[in-house]
């Protein structure tokens, strides 16, 4: 099981993380590659050539290999590492899921929207609940999310909720079961895991309460 929950159910190769030291299904980790001028550069699809380095999808894990020259140990020469790495991260993270999310949405996988949503999970077909952080938590209790492992979505707020389906903001919703589904789950489970520390160390804010 990744970090984020989610299981290898596809039969993932596994990569060591650089700084636990532990092995685990790549889903579960974001791999680094180096740049032509030896800069350590995100990647977040895993498609860029050369030897890949890993570190579980965590800020403390990356702000960690960053600040201990655990990049240079993996890669066996000096490195260049951009500064606010884990932000960067968590940016690209966030976008990737926004456009999957956009996709899914064209490809009529997910929907928005209270009614929507609900008309959704009440016929079964729903697969997977978003619900927006800064959600109103009453309004996020009248829906419950499919009693499956790894059904329920929490780390977008309402706003980048929204963009993903072209709405200012947007505070539930559902995605069907789809190609891009597992996709969605998947990334949204690593942007968690950059989130999870932000997350803890909150103590209120502002609350977004509807769908606009």
């Amino acid at each position: 099981m990744t970090r984020g929950g989610h299981k290898d159910e596809r039969g993932d190769p596994e990569r060591k993380c650089i700084v636990t030291g532990e092995s685990q299904p790549k889903a579960g980790l974001v791999r680094f590659c180096l740049g032509p001028d030896g800069q350590i550069v995100p990647d977040i699809p895993g498609r860029l050539p050369g030897r890949g380095i890993y570190v579980t999808a965590g800020r403390a894990e990356i702000t960690r290999a960053a600040a201990k020259g655990l990049f240079a140990r993996a890669a066996r020469q000096p490195v260049k590492v951009p500064g606010g790495l884990a932000d960067l991260v968590e940016a690209l993270l966030l976008r990737r899921v926004q456009d999957l999310l956009s996709l899914s949405r064209k490809a009529g996988e997910a929907v928005t929207g209270y009614e929507k949503v609900k008309e959704l999970l009440t016929k079964g077909q729903a697969r997977v609940l978003i619900q927006a952080s800064d959600g109103s938590e009453r309004g996020k209790t009248k829906l419950r999310a499919p009693e499956a492992e790894n059904s329920l979505i929490t780390c977008l707020s309402a706003g980048e909720l929204g963009l993903s389906f072209g709405r200012e903001r947007a505070i539930h919703a559902a995605l069907a079961a789809g190609g891009l589904t597992p996709r969605v789950v998947e990334e949204a489970a690593r942007l968690s895991g950059l989130r999870m520390m932000q997350a803890d160390k909150q103590d209120g804010g502002e609350t977004a309460m509807k769908d606009t």
